[in-house]
């Protein structure tokens, strides 16, 4: 488990957030949340994941040195999902990563903004500073502009928008990378 240091509360840390290894507990509550709306809008697959679909997707994830999937939890509570993907560990170390979050239950809390912002940071200083990444890539539809603001905030670079077809859609696809030497610290 990543522990992130919250709040100073009568001297001891408090646990606000932490990305933990996804677990078998976590398979359902990913299910629902790549499932929410919001997230297929701003997702290549657009449309309602099967639950034999995930599970596939899970068997394949779990089996996959090269892939690794985390669990967002925001005050204990299971928030979101961070994957990387593409690991390469050796030579120039390198990988993709994405995430999505449980935005409606978020935004019933009134957190939205705050786990947006905290997953973010987070799942790159976890790319750079355990999986010891040199270079973090990731891909990001052009309409979701203020994911797009975001990454630019955390010093990605974008490269050139292409064309590609999911889900019967046509989608600009912006293709994002982070230097070690070029990420925010803080």
């Amino acid at each position: 488990m990543i522990r992130v240091p919250g709040d100073q509360v009568n001297g001891t840390e408090s646990e606000r957030y932490v990305l933990r290894d996804a677990t078998e507990d976590d398979v359902n509550l990913m299910l629902s949340w790549r499932n929410q709306e919001i997230n297929r809008q701003v997702s290549k697959t657009s449309h309602v994941i099967t639950a034999e679909e995930h599970r596939r997707w899970w068997s394949a994830v779990r089996q996959d040195p090269a892939r690794r999937v985390l669990t967002y939890l925001r005050e204990g509570v299971p928030s979101g999902a961070v994957t990387y993907f593409d690991l390469r560990l050796s030579g120039p170390r390198t990988g993709g990563w994405g995430f999505y979050l449980d935005a409606e239950g978020l935004a019933e809390r009134g957190e939205t903004l705050p786990a947006w912002l905290e997953v973010m940071r987070e799942a790159v200083d976890h790319a750079f500073d355990v999986l010891a990444l040199d270079r973090l890539d990731g891909e990001v539809l052009a309409h979701n502009t203020v994911v797009r603001q975001m990454n630019r905030r955390l010093r990605f670079v974008e490269g050139p928008g292409r064309q590609e077809t999911h889900d019967g859609r046509e989608i600009t696809v912006i293709p994002i990378s982070l230097e070690r030497a070029d990420r925010r610290v803080r």
